[in-house]
């Protein structure tokens, strides 16, 4: 346990900024549905005055559909020094595509974020969280250095594995460590399954995700000497008003507590500068 106001713990504000593309992979083209996802672009305006008030950058994942049709909003998020990292191309979610297919939507969505910051994203977050087995060679393949779409940890980034296996018998058998960087993230530090309306649930109170995630943050203090945490949102749906202020609440709430915000970038340099100096074994 670290004694209070010692440590470095760092909190990532991280933006999906999905807009009409969430929809679109689904079908779902109606114009009161595509509306739901045009918010996400008032969701982003805020955002970026917030986070310009609070003198904090922010990772934005944006899909290659969003890239196309709102372009002005991305280049005003990289101009305001934002990260922009690759979050697909169509919004649809690796498992059930090709290798040929997973590549064609890397290098598609890269084609774009290359266009507005003149380089390929460095990070990737997979749509809907979820990796095939041909997903971290790939990445690493393409230049990329860290993902942010598993959850073996909340606190601790690590190495993602390549060739995990279940055998005959049923036993899982982990693959090996690459040097793509993890960050984890989950579904408690996600604002769309607490407030988005959808297969009807969320719509949840502000203050009771504000109380669970500053007492995550709380938790991680207490025992991490170095800890950091992924906090995920989706303009479309913090974008919302009591959200917005819940957000600006847990910005200071976070800073009341000492911690420093990284992007999701700056935080994987930061990792790799202290892994290289920590011996291994070394009590975090």
């Amino acid at each position: 346990m670290t004694e209070p106001g010692t440590g470095r713990h760092i909190a990532s504000l991280t933006f999906d900024l999905d807009t009409v593309s969430i929809w679109m992979a689904q079908g779902q083209t109606s114009p009161t549905m595509m509306s739901r996802g045009e918010f996400g672009i008032v969701g982003a305006e805020r955002i970026m005055r917030l986070l310009s008030d609070e003198a904090i950058k922010g990772t934005f994942y944006v899909p290659g559909r969003t890239l196309e049709a709102y372009p002005d909003t991305c280049r005003a998020l990289h101009a305001e020094g934002h990260e922009l990292a690759h979050h697909g191309f169509d919004h649809v979610s690796p498992v059930n595509l090709s290798r040929d297919e997973e590549l064609d939507q890397l290098r598609r969505g890269n084609a774009l974020i290359g266009e507005i910051t003149g380089t390929a994203a460095s990070g990737y977050r997979s749509p809907a969280w979820d990796l095939s087995p041909n997903s971290v060679e790939l990445l690493l393949g393409e230049g990329f250095s860290y993902d942010s779409s598993m959850m073996a940890h909340d606190s601790q980034p690590y190495l993602a594995r390549s060739g995990d296996a279940i055998d005959g018998d049923g036993r899982f058998r982990p693959g090996q460590e690459t040097s793509l960087v993890e960050l984890p993230i989950s579904w408690s530090l996600d604002d769309f399954p607490h407030f988005e309306y959808f297969r009807g649930g969320g719509l949840r109170a502000a203050s009771g995700v504000l109380e669970n995630w500053l007492a995550d943050f709380d938790y991680m203090v207490r025992f991490d000497t170095w800890g950091a945490l992924t906090f995920t949102c989706h303009p479309f749906v913090v974008g919302r008003g009591h959200r917005m202020l819940m957000l600006e609440s847990l910005i200071h709430g976070l800073k009341a507590r000492g911690a420093a915000f990284l992007t999701a970038a700056d935080l994987v340099q930061e990792h790799r500068l202290r892994a290289r100096a920590t011996p291994a074994g070394t009590v975090r």
